[in-house]
Parts: C-alpha cells; structure tokens; sequence
C-alpha cells in the first residue's frame, strides 16, 4: 500500500498531483481475465476498506435495522393458567415493536393482555389463559432502517383434554410457532450482584456478578450483554469485558463523568433473559484551581468535512461552582501529544465548528470550561476523526489497463474531455445553527472526466447582492457548511458547478434559511416528586420544563432536610423526566431540586421536593398457612386461612386462592379480582369431591410464594346441630401469667343462635387441653390466667348453642407466656387544667410503620363523634374523654402494630367514671372569688355606675351585665370597662329611669373559671336611687344650662310602614341649631326640625340595604353642642325589616294577574315592599327562584312575580308566602282553567302587539316638519324609514296620491333610504305633503309642509298646523314567526284596523313577496 494510503498519514500535496494510481500486478492467465469483473469490486472495495481506516465514522455502528437476539418460542398451557412470551430486538435506532394476534393488531388497553418493554427485551403476558388465547401470535419490530419479524403459537387445553385439536395442526413441522419445537430452558441464579458504585474521576471500577446455570450445557452458555443506559457495551480503550465459568467481569479503567449511568447485565438464552442492574456514579475530581467548575462531557463529532467539523458537548453540573461563562475546544492530530486550543475566547453555547483542519489528517478533540475562579480540568477526549470529504469513496472506480495492470482511481483525475458541467439542483439546508449552516445538494449529471468542484454563494434574502462565499478552496462534495453568519438572519443560497472548462449557471437558489436566534437557557422543570424506592434510593419525578428551548437533559441536587450542603445526584445530564437517587441514608430525610440543561447552560432551579425518609426497601411477603375450613354448603366452601409471618415491609394488599382435585396436578385460580380479607367463599364446586387449596398474599412489592397445600376437603354438606369452629385467634396482653385471646365468631351456627365461647388451651407439644372459662363467655374476648411464665401454648376456641359444643377452632401458632421486656400498662386519670378523662400508654418498643390501636371491649374505637380523640406522639399515645358520660365505663385496650404484642388494658367501672366525670366538672368549672359584690353609685348627670371587684383577672377576662334578664349594650352612651389591677368591673348606664326597675346581674368569664353576681334594685331601694338620678340629673342641667339630647336617636316604623328618625331636644332657645347627617354627610330634609315642640323627626324614604348606615342628629348653640347618633344596620334594621314584614305581610291584597308582553305577572299588594323582606313564591309545593323563567321583584308598593313565556306545565296554584318573627301570611291564586285561558290569550295579544309595534314601518328621521324653498328650485325630501319586513313608502300631497313624473321623483333605496325629489318647483307645490311607511304590522305618516316663494320676494315665515305623527295599526291577525319546532301560538284578537289615509299613495319601488 501506497505511503499515502496509511492511517492517519495523509499526504495532502501528493494527492492533487496531476495524477495518482494504486497499481497492482495481475497474471494474464485465462482464469483471471473470467474473474476481472470479481476483482475489480473486490480492489475497490479494499481501497475503500483503507480509507475507512482513515475517518471515524460514528453512525456506522448505529445505523442499522431490527434484529432478533431472541425469537419468540411456542407454549402450550392450560386454561386459567398464565403465559409469557420473550423475545430480545436489537436495532438502531431503537425499534418500535408491535403484537398481533392472528395478524390482527392487539388491544393491550382492555387489560387482558400485560406488554413489557425493558431496552431490547419485549415480553407479552396473559395472566389467565382462555381457550379463546389459542392463536398464532407475532411480534414486529421496525424502524428506520427496516423491520424483523418472530412468529409463536400458544395452545390453551381444557383441563384433562390434552388432546383436543388446534386449529396450528396444519402447518409443517419447521414453522416457528408449533409447540412441538422446544429450546432448552437455562435456569440463570445469580449468586453475587453488583452494586451501586460511587466513584471519582480518574479512579477505576469494576461491576462483577456471578451465577449458576441449570443445566449447565457447553454447548449452551448465555451470552454476557452489558448496557449502560440501554446502549449495548462492547470491549474499547473504555470499558473491557470479561465472561466466563459463571463470571462475568466489566472494567472501567479510568472513569470519566461520561462512564456514570445505570449499568444492565443481561444473561441472554433462547429461552429468555435474566439481568441485573446497578447505578454508577462518577463524581468530579479536583479541580486544577479551587472554585473552578467540572469537565464537561459526552463530546461528539457532527458533519466531518476536508477541512472542518462541528464539535459538541454536554455543560457539567454547577451545584456548588460559580455559573459557566464558557468554554475553550482542544485539538490534537493523532500520533502526537501537542494540544493546540482552537478559540481564542470562550464560547458559551455547546457546540463549536473548528476549520482549519488538514485533509486527511485525523484529530482527537475535547473541552474545558471555564468560570470566574478559572479553567476545568479537559474533557474525556473524542474518538479520532479524519478531515475528509464524506464522498470521497463514491468517486472511486476501476480500470483494466493493458490486461495486467488494474487501476483503482478517482472519477476526477483522468483526462479531460473539454466541456463545462451542468448545474447542481436540490440545494437544502440539513442543519442551521446561530453562526452557520450546512447545505447539501444533488451534484449534476457528469460524464466527464474533467474534475469538477463547486463554488457557494449566499444573499441576504430582501437583498439581491450575491456573494462567493468559498474564494479561496473549491469544494468537491455535495455538502459544506457556511460559517460566519449573523445571528437570527435569513439568506438564500445557490452553488455553482465548474471544472477546468468553465462555470455552470447557478443552482435554483433556496428559500429563506434563518439562522438560529439565541433563546435562552430553558425554563424551570415543573413540581419535583420523590417517592420510596429502597433503603437506599429514592425515586425522583419531574415535570419538563414548559420552554425546553433545545432541551438536553437534567442534573439532580439532593440535600438533607434542614441543611443547605447542597450535592449532585448526577454528574452527567440525565435525559428522562424519572431518575433513581442512589446511595442514600437509610432513615436520613432529603429533599431534591432539578435543573434543565441545553447548549447555553443550566436553568433556574426547580422548587424543592417535599422532605422523604428514606425507608427500607420493599420485598415479597412469606406464605400464608394454615388454610381452614369453616363451612360447607355441598356446593361451596368457606376457607380462612393465617395471615403471612413476614410482610415484607408493606401491608399485605390482596390473596390470590388456588384450588384442585385431590390427586392432580393442576392449580386453578378460583376468583378474580384479588381478595383482600383472608376469608373467602369457594363456589362451584361439586357435591362429594375432595379438593385441595394453596394462597398467595402480595403486597406492594408483589406476589409471594404459594402457602402449603390445605388438607383435603371434602365437598358435603354440614348438618351438625353444633356451631362450627370460630377463627382468626389474635392475642394481646401477653404477661408471665396471663394473656388475652380474641375470635371471629362461626360462620356455620348450627341449629341454633351461638350463646357463648370456651377457650382452650394445651402446653406446646402435648395433646392435653385445658378449658380455661367453665361457664361460656357471651363476648368474643377472655383473659386466659394461670399461666406458667416462660412456657409456650397454644388455644382454641368453641363455640356454644342448644345444641352442645361446637367445633373447635384451629389451634393456634404457640404463644410464650413471658412479659415483653419494659413493658408499661395504661395509667387513667382527670387533666388538672382541662378536666379531660385521659388515658396515657407508653409504648417499650416503637419500629417502622407501628401504629397505635385502642379499642373498647376489644373493638376497635373507630365513633370518634362524642368527642373522643387519640393523640400520639413518638412512642406515647393519649386515649382523651372530650365529653365523657356515665356509659362510657368499660375495658379499654391498646396495642402497638409492627412490635412483639406491646400491649395493655385498663377496666373503668361505673363508680370509678362517676368520681371522675365529678373531678372533671370541678376542674371545668371553677369559681372566681369576688372581694365585692355588685353595686351601685349615682355619677352626674343622674348616670348609674354598677360595679364589682374580683380578687384577680386577667387580660383576656370576659363579662357581660344583664337587667331583667337582657342583656345590656356597652355601647354608646353606655360604657363598660375593667381595670385588671384592682379587678374591678364596671358598666355606666347613661339614662337610668322608671323601666329599670328588677334585677341587675353581672356573669364573668376569666379562662376555665366563672363568677355571677346580682343586685335586686326594686320598691322603695330602687325609689331612692330613681331619686337621686333625676337629682343629679336636673342639677347637672341647672349648671351646665345647655342645649341637650332629653331623648336620643330611635328608628319608629308607622302602621303605613314609614321609617322615620325619632329624637328629642331641650334647653332650646332662638339660636339653637339643629343639624342630620348619615356617615358624616348632611342630610337636608324636606321639612325642617319642629324645635318648637322638641321633637325631631326625619323620614327615611324607600326603606332598604341601601339606606343603612350610621345617623347621627346634633343640636348646638353659643352654650355648647351636644349628639347623638344611631347604626342602622345590624340587629336594628333586622327587627325594623321584621316590623316592616309584620304590617305589610297583614295588609297584603290577594293575588292578582297582570299580563306582559313576555309573561304571566303574579302581583299582591301591599303596604311596602323591599327585597330584603322575607318573602317566598311557590308554584304547588315547589319554592321558586329568580331566574330566567321566573322573575321575582316588586315596587314599593306591591310584590311581583312574573312567568316568563307560560306554557302547559306553568298551570296551578301560585302562593306568596309573607314571614315575620311571629306570623306568616300567605296568598294564593289558581292559575289554571278559564283564568289561565284568559290570561295566556291577554299576553299572547300584547306580546303580538309589542311584536308589531317593534317591527312596523317607521320614519327614523331626516324630515323637517316646515320647508320654504324659492321657486324653480330642487326640493328634495329625504329620510330614513325601518321596519321588519322592509316597509312601502307612499307621498300624499294635500291628500292626494303624488304620481311620479319626470318632475315628481319618488325613491326607496336599500329598503331604508326614501325621498321625493320635485324638480324645477312652482308655486303650485306649496303645500301638506304626506309620507306614509306601512308593512303588514302597521306604520306611520308624517306631514311637511312646502312653502313656494318667488324669486326678490321675502321668505314666508311657515308656521307648521301639522298634526300630530299618525300611526298606522297592523294588519290582523298579528303573525309571529315561531321557531320550527314549536307549533305556532294562536293569532291573538285585535280590533278592526283604522280606516286607511285617503288615497291609494304612490307605493316604494321596492318589490313586495307574494302571499
């Protein structure tokens, strides 16, 4: 081989000489002249072979279609047993695969069918066999690059028919899918798994498993396939493989952050696959400078050319670095170790073109980042590529020269035949990016052997300046990229074809292409989700970020609840939404955030996940046993069974039971769905036969192993007059001496009700039971005593009725009667400060997921409405009496889930709970001491001051002071106050008269206690005390001699329901002045205050929400200013509102009709009406809302309701239902029969009329009512008319028709414009003219009137004597168009239409439609 031709030694100068040859000798014998074609392919394809050696071409290896590693194989099954196909796809990409049944596509969404897909490995599963499942099954995967196809039958038998036909049975003995081909099944056990691997760059790793085959044949070892994130694995500079003797080793000899992934050993056979999996992690190493961020990763070649090629990379993680500023891109020409940076400065996306290459040559590439704190340590570096053109070897071709010498050469280094090459065509853009883009394109025919290459130009694309964009080398393959192009811009592109001889004309340019524009780094990913997955890793999920922008992957942070030491969960960009947290603490609480990563960096954070325990990892629960038999019928059987010992760390979910004929093989499911109580009824059955059952339990880690088979049970029926056995025997309260047994009551009675139970027991190993209750316990309870410590027993149970004793239960599994070590019992008492019943258990032990149970009489308390509550915190749990009563005596119990039977019990009997319901009401109801009663003092002004003093209070004291019973306002002028460091109380009443007479009370509450006193002020105590007041009142008065409220603001409501504003003034004189205002604005009254009389009244018209708000009155003068205000709104406007319901609800009219154009309207008159009224309709029984169909509302002085639209089911008794605080009044009318009839035709006619009236024939405007107009002038009379349907216009003039003429023009434009033009007028056009608009629901006429002058003379003033506009009736009957689907309503009556104007009129232009 020539020099030139070895790797990575490429001889540029050489190779553009005017000509270059490979020679090589060939014999001239016969034989090889026949075989010269062969040859010729095989030098050509040996050159290429060579060249091959000289450029990496990544897509290779991943271009390639489906590929079976694994086909299906046939089954032959039973019914109601399951099955699963296997098969293993290889392909890139990765191919789709498809299932059908007998060539018809599956439908896995019914449920019935399970499909697996894994990396390659795709399994088709259906849980329950049916005789319908029998078909011919085929699996197809396809992609790009083609599709692969396995076939498989599956043949499903009835039990014991094995030699039914199949309808497979034709097809020849080769065919893939008949059951009689068989693989070997290899059993594959893993007996040494790797594990998770945490490791740093630079460091070494090795994943090693090793197994057991069963049967170990020489001739059948699995292949050993290692992936890493589903990309099959191969031995490289990398990664090496080693397998053999049921070990198989992969090495990573120097880890780089490109390494980290979830590695999968998959053990491969024709029978299926067996594989492992385990997370490597590779952290950064050192940093070159502290601060300084980690390498970036997973560099790639793209579009390698003579002298370019596009590099990219994927940007590190930042968690705890300063953010990226950009990067440098390294180069290095293979066979040296000079490193050469191809950037000057850093670039911050990640993707670079580096040019400047040498043809032929090859090169490594990798990159460093670089932040505020300096440079990273260089990436992994890249596989070599060779500078070449991707062409290059399509122009290669062979020669015979002289019939020894063949010739292997390019198409474009021979002699020339002197013509110009066509133009290129087909040019395209295949990739864009910010600064550049590669264009490819389909090269002309060429025929000659002249050279060829091709010169590119570019344009903006609103310009036409084109521009050459390769001057300096010609290129010679159909592709090329075009760098140095301005961002978010858009150019068009042609090429031009030239050889020695001249140019082609240029390509057909492209459309618009527009570069790239900059769009930031993606958004945050959405809610962050992390869920349990062992006791080591945590499960994470993610929602993708809303703008992904060119999205590349995801790094993960995780952090221990409460600290802020952030970590990388990942150091290389993870691509899914999903990712696995490895290397946890087990029973430490994190918290997790993900970023979104694309070629210009990290996006924000996203918000933090909720905090997680790491918990320990899920498994299988063990097997149930001892499966009993509680009752038989001759067609079913009850079974019971226990419970699995181990739950594999989950609450066991559901029991799958099994069943068979004694003597076979075969297991048959016997319910679907999935039990979820361990007591199951097996129908179906056959009277006689002997059956055996076996039961799964699963949980949420799965399905575990099969219980023991059940003994034989045979199907008769039970007669025995005895009950059968009792079941599920629980024990609790287990003491050195003692313990507590509870059951399940019989499901088989006998012949008679269950009175009562014995228990049994019998020392572990010994066949002598002792009955523990000789007289029958009723309950399904009893404490077993007399025991010996540290000796195991067993029970049982029998239940008793009339009959005798019953069955006896399943023995129990033995219980050792020794107290749990530090165990405490349940303590029982009054809480000193809330006076609560509160029962307290201190557990000993406390694990994961234990939980406490408290039960009464040994039922679970689950009534939690009378005010009991279960606190529990840690290992303490607290049963609390809330609201505890004389029936809530009793055995209360408690046990702790997930310990070795913690429990204990506490017995309240009747006298004990009444001593502490007494304790508990003495603790809720205390007494506060008081150092004085309550009193009075007179104040000025005749003001009364009640008052008491406690020997202590408290800030948040309560208290309220009633006379009489009623409760008394502290508002103004009264005042109400306490001073908490003397504890005295006090209330200052501002008008103490007559009415007060009674008895005077103060309650105060201060925290859990209470305090009551009353003063009795009545007869001559509270005479004296009446007299003081007014004393000190009048003196007050006397000596202040000032204007002043002698009655303060109050709200009256008359007999006619008026609200009026009542006060009284005193002390008046001339100047006094009297003043009304709401919220501070004056209020001017219609008539003035009478000060003469002292009385001041202001009427509140129209009595509503509306008008509430706080009044207040003031009366001033050069003495002084005194107010008084009141709050409308509240208690005051209820009780007015209520006073208001009382007299209008009495006065109310009864019901009366009022027809409407759109309805029936109910009205009842009445005295007022308001909507805050309590009001009600009814239609029958039923209450009736405003709505559409309903309008509910009034005036002032009536209520209305009004039944839009009527129609049959609006027939019946209307009621109005009046309410007050003590009546109710209420009026009815019957809106059915004769006075429906009459009221549906009145709004049947003025909904036609109103109809009428909306769509006659109307003059909207444009007409003056007076026109003075010189003679041999142009009068034009115009306006615009409406209606619906498009109305006739006619003139009059003077009464008469207007007959149209040349002088006389009369126009209807678009139906809405009309006007009479009179040409060249005349004084004998003066005038009334008349305009009439009419269709057929009537119209209108109006007059104007035209006054003719001569020409010098004055203009008359025209004074109009019109009439006033006429309307026109409408023609009867009144038509509404109705919907086509509702009949039409019966034309309503109108009366007889008006006489018609005189004179026919001119009628419009406008057509008119027949009738």
């Amino acid at each position: 081989m020539s020099v030139w031709m070895k790797r990575g030694n490429y001889n540029h100068e050489y190779h553009h000489k005017q000509s270059k040859y490979v020679v090589k000798e060939y014999s001239s014998s016969e034989a090889v002249e026949e075989r010269y074609e062969h040859k010729t392919r095989v030098h050509v394809q040996e050159m290429i072979s060579a060249k091959m050696l000289d450029k990496y071409v990544r897509e290779g290896p991943m271009i390639r279609g489906p590929k079976f590693l694994a086909r299906l194989r046939s089954h032959t099954v039973f019914e109601h047993t399951p099955v699963k196909l296997f098969c293993t796809v290889d392909g890139f990409p990765m191919p789709i695969v498809k299932w059908y049944k007998d060539d018809v596509i599956l439908d896995v969404s019914s449920g019935k069918y399970l499909v697996e897909a894994k990396g390659g490995v795709h399994s088709l599963e259906i849980p329950s066999c049916s005789t319908d499942d029998t078909a011919q099954y085929t699996v197809v995967a396809g992609n790009n690059h083609g599709q692969a196809s396995s076939q498989a039958s599956i043949i499903v038998k009835r039990f014991k028919q094995e030699e039914e036909s199949c309808p497979y049975a034709w097809l020849p003995y080769t065919a893939a899918m008949l059951p009689k081909i068989h693989y070997t099944k290899i059993n594959i056990t893993f007996l040494e798994k790797f594990g998770p691997v945490f490791a740093t760059e630079g460091e070494s790793a090795s994943l090693t498993a090793t197994m057991t085959l069963t049967p170990n044949l020489a001739n059948l070892q699995p292949e050993a396939q290692w992936y890493r994130d589903d990309t099959r694995l191969f031995d490289s500079k990398w990664v090496k493989i080693e397998t053999g003797r049921g070990v198989t080793t992969l090495t990573l000899p120097n880890l780089f952050k490109d390494d980290e992934g979830l590695y999968t050993l998959r053990m491969v056979t024709k029978g299926g696959t067996a594989e492992h999996s385990a997370f490597v992690s590779v952290s950064d190493g050192p940093p070159p400078v502290p601060g300084a961020p980690g390498a970036p990763m997973d560099i790639k070649i793209h579009d390698a050319n003579r002298d370019y090629v596009i590099v990219s990379w994927k940007p590190p993680n930042t968690t705890t670095e300063g953010p990226i500023l950009g990067y440098f891109v390294d180069k290095c020409e293979v066979g040296t170790e000079n490193w050469t940076q191809c950037n000057d400065h850093p670039i911050k996306i990640c993707k670079y073109p580096v040019s400047g290459l040498f043809e032929g040559h090859s090169y490594y590439f990798r990159v460093r980042a670089v932040n505020s704190h300096g440079i990273s340590k260089p990436s992994r570096m890249s596989d070599p590529i060779a500078a070449l053109d991707p062409t290059e070897f399509a122009k290669l071709h062979a020669i015979k020269l002289g019939g020894k010498i063949d010739v292997v050469s390019y198409h474009d280094e021979v002699e020339a035949e002197g013509k110009p090459p066509g133009a290129p065509s087909g040019i395209n853009a295949s990739e864009t990016d910010r600064t550049y883009v590669v264009l490819s394109w389909k090269a002309p025919a060429y025929s000659s052997k002249a050279p060829m290459w091709y010169y590119i130009e570019k344009c903006l694309a609103d310009t036409g300046a084109w521009q050459r964009v390769n001057t300096q080398v010609p290129i010679r393959s159909p592709r090329y990229a075009v760098f140095d192009l301005a961002e978010g811009k858009q150019y068009k592109f042609r090429v031009v074809s030239a050889n020695m001889y001249g140019n082609s004309e240029p390509s057909e340019p492209t459309g618009p292409i527009e570069t790239q524009e900059l769009k930031g780094v993606p958004s945050a990913p959405g809610q962050v989700i992390s869920t349990r997955e062992t006791d080591t890793s945590v499960l994470i999920q993610w929602a993708p970020p809303k703008e992904p922008n060119n999205l590349i992957g995801y790094y993960i942070d995780q952090c221990v609840k409460g600290s802020k030491d952030w970590t990388s969960a990942n150091h290389k960009p993870h691509k899914s939404t999903k990712f696995v947290v490895s290397g946890l603490t087990k029973g430490e609480t994190y918290v997790f955030r993900v970023q979104a990563i694309n070629e210009l960096g990290l996006s924000d954070e996203s918000q933090e996940s909720a905090p997680l325990t790491v918990k320990a990892a899920l498994t299988i629960p063990s097997s149930p046993y001892d499966i009993g038999l509680l009752n038989c019928d001759g067609h079913s059987m009850v079974l019971n069974w226990k419970k699995p010992l181990h739950t594999g760390g989950a609450k066991i979910k559901e029991y799958y039971v099994d069943k068979r004929r004694s003597g076979t093989t075969m297991w048959r499911e016997v319910h679907i769905p999935p039990l979820t109580e361990r007591l199951y009824k097996v129908e179906g059955l056959t009277e006689g036969a002997v059956y055996q059952f076996h039961v799964y339990a699963a949980n949420l880690a799965g399905l575990g192993t099969a219980s023991k088979q059940s003994a034989d049970f045979t199907c008769e029926a039970w007669t025995m007059p005895e009950p059968g056995p009792a079941y599920n025997l629980t024990f609790t309260e287990v003491r050195d001496n003692s313990l507590v047994v509870e059951w399940q009551k019989p499901v088989y009675a006998g012949s008679g009700p269950i009175t009562g139970y014995h228990v049994e027991y019998a020392k572990k190993g010994t066949s002598e039971w002792t009955t523990a209750n000789q007289t029958a316990v009723s309950h399904r309870f009893f404490k077993v005593t007399g025991l010996e410590a540290n000796t195991s027993y067993i029970f049982r149970v029998r239940g008793v009725n009339a009959a005798g004793v019953g069955m006896a239960s399943m023995p129990s599994d033995p219980v050792y009667a020794k107290a749990v070590a530090g165990f405490q019992e349940v303590s029982c008492g009054v809480d000193e400060k809330s006076g609560d019943i509160v029962m307290s258990f201190e557990s000993c032990q406390m694990n994961e997921g234990s939980q406490f149970i408290w039960k009464k009489d040994y039922k679970e308390i689950t009534d939690f409405s009378k005010g009991v509550v279960i606190k529990t915190e840690g290992s303490h749990s607290k049963l609390i009496f809330k609201n505890a009563d004389k029936e809530d005596f009793g055995t209360y119990s408690v046990s702790v889930t997930n310990t070795e039977g913690v429990s204990s019990s506490y017995k309240i009997s009747a006298e004990e709970l009444a001593k502490m319901l007494a304790l508990s009401y003495d603790i809720r109801h205390p007494i506060i001491p008081l150092k004085s009663e309550l009193a009075y003092k007179i104040l000025e002004r005749g003001r009364m001051r009640f008052w008491l003093q406690a020997e202590e209070i408290s800030s948040n004291v309560t208290y309220k002071f009633f006379a009489n019973n009623k409760e008394l306002s502290g508002a103004d002028p009264n005042k109400m106050g306490h001073d908490v460091s003397t504890g005295i109380i006090e209330f200052i009443m501002d008008h103490f008269t007559e009415e007060n007479e009674g008895t005077f009370t103060c309650q105060i509450t201060d925290g859990g206690g209470k305090a009551q006193s009353s003063l009795v002020l009545i007869g001559d105590a509270f005479k004296a005390a009446l007299a003081e007041a007014d004393y000190q009142r009048r003196e007050y008065i006397r000596v202040k001699e000032g204007p002043h409220f002698s009655e303060f603001l109050s709200l009256q409501v008359g007999e006619d329901c008026s609200v009026t504003l009542v006060c009284k003034v005193a002390n008046l004189k001339k100047e006094s002045e009297f003043h009304w205002y709401k919220e501070d604005t004056e209020i001017i009254p219609d008539v003035k205050p009478d000060l003469g009389s002292g009385v001041c009244k202001l009427p509140i018209k129209l009595f509503s929400l509306k008008t509430t708000g706080v009044y207040k009155a003031t009366i001033s003068d050069d003495r002084g200013k005194d107010m008084s205000q009141i709050n409308i709104s509240g208690k005051v406007f209820e009780d007015a509102i209520n006073k208001i319901s009382q007299l209008a609800g009495a006065s109310a009219a009864e019901l009366v009709i009022n027809c409407t154009a759109t309805g029936i309207q109910l009205q009842c008159h009445m005295k007022y009406y308001t909507s805050e009224m309590n009001i009600t309709w009814y239609h029958g029984e039923t209450k009736l809302s405003h709505s559409d169909k309903a309008v509910i509302g009034g005036t002032p002085s009536m209520a209305t309701m009004e039944v839009i639209e009527p129609m049959e089911k609006d027939k019946g008794m209307y009621s109005i239902m009046i309410t007050d605080p003590e009546n109710t009044h209420k009026r009815k009318l019957d809106l059915s029969g004769d006075v429906y009839e009459k009221a549906f035709a009145e709004f049947q006619k003025l909904k036609a009329e109103a109809y009428a009236e909306k769509n006659r024939g109307k003059v909207v405007g444009g007409l003056p009512d007076v026109v003075t107009i010189m003679e041999k002038k142009t009068l034009s009379l115009t306006c615009t008319v409406c209606g619906d349907p498009k109305p006739q216009v006619s003139w009059l003039k003077n009464g008469a028709d207007v007959e149209p003429d040349d002088q006389y023009v009369v126009s209807l434009d678009q139906g809405k414009f009309a006007s009479l033009t009179i040409k060249g007028v005349t004084m004998e056009d003066s005038g009334r003219y008349t305009m009439i608009v009419q269709n057929k629901y009537g119209g209108e006429s109006v007059d104007i009137v035209v006054s003719v002058y001569r020409h010098g003379e004055k203009i008359p003033e025209a004074k109009p004597t019109l009439t006033p506009k006429t309307i026109i009736p409408p023609k009867l009957p009144i038509e509404i168009p109705q919907p086509k689907t509702q009949p039409a309503p019966s034309p309503a009556p109108s009366p007889a239409p008006p006489k018609a104007p005189t004179g026919r009129g001119v009628k419009s232009p406008t057509p008119t439609r027949r009738k």
